[in-house]
């Protein structure tokens, strides 16, 4: 609790934190918006493949001409990672393979990196965060969005004494979600949205599409279980129908009446019941954590200060109704900066997201990636992953099948045309 000291500090100083944004998008614009009311905090140099993209989210967020001129635009993330003046360097692109090329340069220039690129994150996140650490460098997960938040709750509970039970978020899911396209994504979304809407709006439909076809929960869930030691479910994410006051009920054991397989699981919670009906005080926006009491006496104190529990008086769950994502991101710009402390980093490999048909495959068919019409995410332990030989779903895109799979099943390393190019991952598989 003592950032905005450390950074009136620096302000004071006149050495403002000094920050590169790669990817000028929406987590990105968002982040932008803030920085004029963040004094101590800079952004130096803006990176992303349309420069004109990033002029005009400068405009869109209302920053002034004065600070728009002095701010460097660049077409190139790895040579932003690569400038003497960034203190920290933030991956916003959303590209597997560009966040991991970014992070790299940042970690070899000795910058500290923020990853708001989950994709990549689940992708090679804890061979980044060793390579950070060997570096004397941070590597963090961007607060603001869900993974660093749950992250969050999760360190809060293990150092209060308490042993975490279940972390996660909250979604909107409904049966045959898993089959969403690009060409269907605005029927399902948020209340629906007509195509033309979208388009008008700036909606590009894959880049939603893994919000509501469940690729983007196992991703995220993925990225808490590696950076908090949690663990994946054996049969994937359940995605139980429940509101904030039946967390610690529905989010305990099996042996105990809920519906974990075991203590210390990652699952994401659904907004809709099954048939339709919303559920009651949803958490669709929102992050939580389940934890279980050490003994008698903590358990008692649950239920003297009000805190939401099971039917036993022993689970109890602790939530956060929004995440505002890049309104937030300036939190880990400067506990890295200033504190040098990431806002959540992986640190085990306990979970994976293979890409699994969404229809029949036909072999010599050709991925598009996560939000296209072919493959989406499902959350694995790792174990079973590398076991399967199956494919990331962050490189599931512009590779071709040698054999035909069949929709709901796991697409294997073994059956691309070009699995050299996977090596990254599939050397292990």
């Amino acid at each position: 609790m003592n950032l905005f000291s450390k950074l009136q500090a620096q302000a004071a100083q006149g050495r403002p934190v000094r920050a590169g944004l790669i990817g000028a998008g929406k987590f990105g614009s968002m982040f932008l918006s803030q920085v004029p009311t963040t004094p101590g905090l800079e952004v130096i140099a803006i990176a992303d493949l349309s420069t004109q993209r990033a002029q005009a989210a400068m405009a869109a967020v209302g920053w002034d001409a004065e600070r728009a001129e002095r701010t460097t635009l660049l077409t190139d993330g790895k040579e932003l990672a690569a400038r003497a003046d960034v203190d920290v360097v933030i991956d916003a692109t959303g590209s597997p393979e560009a966040g991991i090329l970014h992070a790299r340069a940042a970690i070899a220039a000795g910058k500290h990196i923020v990853m708001v690129n989950v994709e990549a994150d689940v992708l090679a996140g804890p061979l980044l965060a060793a390579e950070a650490r060997a570096a004397g460098v941070v590597y963090a997960m961007a607060y603001g969005d869900q993974p660093a938040l749950t992250a969050e709750l999760v360190d809060w509970a293990r150092a209060t004494g308490f042993r975490v039970v279940a972390a996660g978020k909250g979604t909107r899911y409904f049966p045959g979600c898993h089959q969403i396209t690009p060409d269907t994504v605005w029927d399902h979304y948020y209340g629906g949205l007509t195509p033309e809407a979208a388009q008008d709006a700036g909606m590009n439909p894959q880049m939603f599409t893994p919000f509501i076809d469940g690729t983007k929960s196992a991703i995220e869930m993925a990225a808490i279980a590696n950076g908090c030691d949690l663990a994946a479910p054996e049969k994937g994410l359940s995605f139980p129908p429940c509101g904030v006051d039946d967390l610690p009920h529905v989010l305990r054991p099996e042996v105990e009446g809920g519906m974990l397989e075991d203590k210390g699981m990652v699952e994401v919670i659904a907004s809709d019941e099954r048939d339709g009906r919303p559920v009651y005080r949803d958490l669709r926006w929102g992050v939580y954590v389940v934890v279980e009491a050490p003994n008698d006496y903590a358990a008692a104190c649950f239920k003297q200060y009000g805190l939401k529990t099971d039917s036993t008086g022993r689970y109890a769950a602790l939530y956060r109704p929004c995440h505002p994502i890049g309104l937030e991101l300036g939190i880990s710009v400067l506990a890295a900066a200033l504190r040098g402390e990431p806002t959540g980093s992986a640190s085990a490999f306990n979970a994976d997201v293979m890409a699994t048909a969404k229809r029949d495959l036909a072999a010599g068919e050709t991925l598009d990636g996560d939000g296209g019409v072919c493959v989406y995410g499902r959350l694995a332990p790792a174990r079973d992953s590398l076991a399967k030989g199956a494919l990331p779903i962050g490189l599931a895109h512009g590779v071709t099948l040698l054999r035909p799979v069949k929709a709901g099943e796991v697409v294997k390393c073994a059956g691309l045309s070009d699995a050299a190019s996977h090596r990254l991952r599939c050397a292990r598989c």
